[in-house]
């Protein structure tokens, strides 16, 4: 039987009810955004004089745009002058963030939502010194300018990961420590399971972060690590999926339970609208198939982060095939590695991928 539990941000306004909603998105009949133009709240004075309720229950996914190129590093990490966080606005209550490649190769993406009573961010990067990565301050910065717009004095913040273990993910987190008004998801494999009401039914069951009228789904998916987590969106109907399902090399660490884990997102995804899958990383090429290597710190030529609901089928499919076996297996958008290491390469080429050989990037 599946299992739910809801956490929830400290609540700093009062809840919307569904019908007061009119539109899927902002409120018209404010009179900022007339029809015609994109319905959101920037329009409203910098300094409302009551908490403004965003509505996020829309119609369909709410609109967001990737239509940009992230940041990619410098063949001589020294040069390099690119923000050390990079922070894109998916839309005004969604904020994508990337580490810059030449602080950490891995370059690994945390993401930051709004609801309205309080904040996620999910996964906290590669790098704990805040000098380097300054994580917390980008994070707070956001923050403030959101809360300013929504006319809230504090927003609750809480932190979450993917994957306790992944030290690519959860470096970050020691900036938070201390921090007013933040609840942190502890790590360890036994206190997380309990934080999200998981403990007797783990990896069965979900679990929710509720950030005020927009209520973020847990999904427990072990298998490229034993604590892995998957979040789901329903507002912009994203997955985020960590190192479970992304555009890169995938460690498998128990091919059972990556299968199980598979199973368990296509039958979540199936009953759910999923627009994209979000990973943890981008280590593919934007040519099928091909991948950069570890510990590079200039990747002017990645695929896009964003994968396609199907992803979980193709994945699903190949990870059965290989179960059971030390091998890799190249597809287009990703490649599974099993019981090998993390620098194995293959000299066997799949059928049905086009060999093309990427261009030279230095």
């Amino acid at each position: 039987m599946t299992q739910s539990h809801t956490h929830s941000a400290a609540a700093t306004g009062s809840s919307q009810s569904a019908a007061a909603r009119t539109h899927p998105n902002g409120n018209p009949d404010m009179g900022y955004n007339p029809d015609g133009v994109r319905h959101t709240d920037s329009a409203l004075p910098r300094r409302p004089r009551s908490p403004v309720l965003h509505d996020y229950a829309p119609e369909g996914p709410a609109p967001g745009t990737l239509a940009f190129r992230w940041i990619h590093g410098s063949s001589v990490a020294a040069t390099n002058r690119d923000p050390r966080v990079q922070v894109v606005q998916y839309n005004e209550d969604t904020h994508v963030l990337r580490q810059n490649v030449c602080v950490h190769w891995e370059a690994p993406f945390t993401y930051l939502l709004f609801g309205n009573t309080g904040a996620l961010l999910i996964d906290s990067g590669a790098t704990a010194e805040a000098n380097h990565y300054p994580l917390r301050a980008t994070v707070d910065a956001i923050i403030s300018r959101w809360a300013q717009a929504r006319g809230r004095g504090t927003v609750p913040l809480t932190v979450a990961l993917t994957s306790g273990e992944d030290v690519a993910q959860n470096q970050g987190l020691v900036q938070f420590a201390g921090r007013p008004d933040t609840t942190i998801v502890p790590r360890p494999l036994a206190a997380m399971k309990g934080f999200y009401g998981l403990a007797s039914s783990w990896p069965a069951g979900t679990g929710r972060i509720d950030l005020g009228d927009r209520v973020i789904e847990v999904v427990p998916t072990p298998g490229a690590h034993k604590d892995g987590i998957s979040f789901y969106d329903p507002y912009c109907d994203i997955l985020f999926t960590g190192d479970l399902l992304f555009p890169g090399r995938i460690n498998i660490s128990n091919d059972r339970d990556f299968v199980a884990s598979l199973e368990r997102l296509q039958a979540f995804a199936a009953s759910r609208p999923v627009k994209w899958l979000f990973g943890g990383h981008i280590e593919m090429l934007f040519v099928p198939g091909k991948h950069y290597r570890r510990f590079v710190n200039h990747k002017p030529h990645e695929r896009v982060l964003e994968m396609a609901p199907a992803v979980i089928d193709e994945a699903l499919r190949y990870a059965r095939e290989i179960r059971g076996q030390d091998t890799i297996l190249i597809r287009p958008d990703f490649v599974l590695l099993n019981g090998v290491s993390p620098d194995a390469r293959t000299q066997a080429w799949p059928e049905g991928v086009p060999n093309i050989t990427p261009p030279f990037h230095y």
